[in-house]
């Protein structure tokens, strides 16, 4: 028999070393990536005709023909805090659904613009398009989160990676005892 170096994995907890293991508090650290109120941040900005750029918002002249008051912004960006959360993300909608919910939230948009059209700055009908266009896309794609190919499924399938990882961790702990006739 010859001298064979057998490598044993050794659980060190202490932080060096070894192979990491994901833990169940995966699931939680994707739940806080999940930054919903940037979003609406960032549909409240386009609105009023401005670019991130260089770490702050910055006015587009490109942009000033389409933009809102900033009043007009808040207030429409604000009709998306009812499926920029959690809760919608974590659901599970049907594509019909999702449409109908959307179409309502660009319908709602569409009728404060025109019931407002002073205090938001309408100035012309392609401003109607314009914001109709980033409210639906806004809200179909935060919707979208909640279909078939969910966060939800992306949860379900850390989980059950976790789970094969620790299953895998087991059968080769008792492997090992095996070889060594424990």
């Amino acid at each position: 028999m010859s001298d064979q170096i057998i490598a044993i994995p050794i659980q060190d907890n202490s932080g060096g070393g070894g192979v990491p293991m994901p833990q169940r508090n995966d699931r939680a650290d994707l739940i806080k990536e999940i930054k919903t109120e940037q979003i609406i941040e960032m549909v409240r900005q386009r609105l009023m005709g401005k670019e991130w750029i260089n770490g702050n918002w910055q006015s587009i002249n490109s942009l000033k023909e389409q933009a809102l008051t900033e009043e007009g912004a808040f207030l429409l960006s604000n009709l998306l805090l009812g499926v920029a959360n959690f809760a919608i993300a974590l659901s599970k909608w049907n594509d019909e659904e999702i449409k109908k919910r959307a179409r309502n939230i660009a319908r709602t948009a569409q009728i404060m613009l025109v019931t407002n059209w002073i205090s938001f700055g309408l100035k012309s009908t392609s401003q109607q398009y314009y914001v109709h266009d980033i409210i639906f896309t806004t809200a179909y794609a935060v919707l979208k989160q909640a279909d078939e190919a969910s966060i939800q499924e992306l949860l379900k399938s850390t989980v059950y990676e976790n789970r094969q990882v620790a299953q895998q961790k087991e059968r080769m702990t008792q492997r090992i005892k095996r070889y060594m006739g424990m």
